[in-house]
């Protein structure tokens, strides 16, 4: 079930197969419902060209392909507009600062921050 999870191709085929396990063994226990949640943001994160995201308590990289499809202008206010938070270290990864002490709050700040880069977000 961890390889079916994992290799949705979609988030379609991912709510399917969230509809499926839930009809055969009830509601989703905390671990089930956070691997759904991660695989969901990893197939938001693939067509804007983010490579690898790694968080934990306090920071997180965001690494991209050699030509990202983000909002760059978007991205370069956030950097300007919150030093504190954002920092470019090459043109493939992006550092932040952040203080979501649990998954769900890490997985919440990753959503915001890829749709804010998602290239059809106005600046």
């Amino acid at each position: 079930l961890y390889k079916r999870i994992a290799s949705a191709a979609s988030q379609a085929e991912l709510d399917e197969l969230q509809v499926e396990l839930i009809d055969r063994f009830g509601l989703l226990p905390e671990p089930a419902k956070t691997l759904f949640a991660i695989t969901a943001l990893k197939l938001r994160a693939e067509p804007l060209g983010i490579r690898r995201i790694e968080m934990d308590d306090e920071k997180g990289r965001i690494s991209f392909v050699d030509e990202p499809r983000i909002n760059a202008a978007r991205m370069i206010e956030l950097i300007q507009t919150r030093p504190d938070r954002y920092r470019l270290d090459s043109q493939q990864r992006l550092h932040l600062l952040h203080s979501a002490d649990s998954v769900t709050g890490r997985l919440e700040l990753l959503y915001q921050l890829l749709d804010t880069l998602r290239l059809d977000q106005a600046a």
